[in-house]
């Protein structure tokens, strides 16, 4: 039998990656969730079941795009790259270059987490991606 998962947020996500129903009303704003809505945002990068497992870009609105998490007890949730906005300091690039010579694709493939070499407007959703991946105490 399955683990049973903690409640994170009411948010659910069905079927495949590329059949995501969201109910954008039920997030919750982080750093600061109310109680009902579970842990805080390092809690929830900390939390040992769950995994990053991909992210599916919105190249119109960057921090519409959906960071995948895998659970161990076999759900699986998407979270807007927005909910982890506020973990990156660094320079945002003004250009978009996807496609482009620059470009290697990283965004068009959903599994592709490798930080991106571009100054492109979407490398710092990558840089978000690595500093969830390399939260002490989260499986990677």
């Amino acid at each position: 039998m399955p683990q049973r998962c903690k409640p994170f947020w009411r948010l659910l996500v069905h079927g495949s990656s590329t059949a995501l129903r969201i109910d954008q009303s039920e997030l919750q704003p982080y750093p600061r969730p109310p109680a009902s809505a579970g842990p805080t945002q390092e809690e929830f990068i900390s939390e040992l079941r769950v995994n990053l497992a991909g992210y599916q870009v919105n190249f119109s609105d960057l921090v519409a795009g959906l960071f995948l998490f895998n659970r161990s007890c076999g759900t699986s949730m998407a979270v807007p790259a927005g909910q982890f906005q506020n973990l990156y300091k660094g320079p945002i690039f003004e250009e978009r270059l996807t496609g482009g010579e620059d470009c290697p694709g990283y965004c068009l493939r959903e599994d592709e987490l490798r930080l991106c070499p571009a100054k492109c407007e979407c490398a710092y959703v990558r840089e978000i991606i690595q500093i969830i991946k390399n939260w002490p105490g989260h499986p990677g």
